[in-house]
């Protein structure tokens, strides 16, 4: 079972939903959230933060050790915890969730117009999205498979 919570950054411009696999982090392990704009006034400190395309998570380290407590095979860092899925974006990136039920809706909707155009796209939907978010510099896109 995993859990999903909603976050505003900083400065209350952007939002995020996270993913907690396993639930063995929970929400009280990120401090902060800054988006884009309120990530220019964070200084980045490698030991609690990690970054996204711009996007800047904290982590409370030291809960999320507590928390994992062997729990995570090896150390317990933020990279860790965003890319192994243990607190993390719900989806590629902020708003993903959102996004991917819209394209797919979208897809969906040419079945009975347009099966054959619907069969492509379903097809290839995926592929290409994350090849798209993989060029704009989402870090789970470029570590997926």
């Amino acid at each position: 079972m995993c859990m999903a919570y909603e976050r505003n950054c900083v400065c209350g411009a952007g939002t995020a939903s996270f993913h907690f696999n396993d639930n063995i982090i929970t929400e009280k392990a990120i401090t902060d959230l800054y988006c884009p704009a309120c990530a220019k006034t964070a200084p980045f400190d490698e030991q609690s933060m990690v970054a996204d395309n711009g996007w800047v998570i904290r982590y409370n380290m030291e809960l999320a050790r507590f928390s994992a407590n062997g729990k995570i095979p090896g150390e317990v860092t933020p990279a860790v915890l965003f890319d192994e899925g243990f607190c993390t974006w719900n989806g590629m990136y902020p708003g993903d969730h959102l996004d991917s039920v819209r394209e797919r809706e979208q897809i969906t909707s040419m079945a009975k117009t347009n099966p054959m155009e619907y069969i492509r796209k379903l097809k290839t939907w995926a592929v290409e999205r994350t090849e798209k978010l993989k060029d704009e510099g989402w870090r789970k896109a470029k570590n997926a498979a």
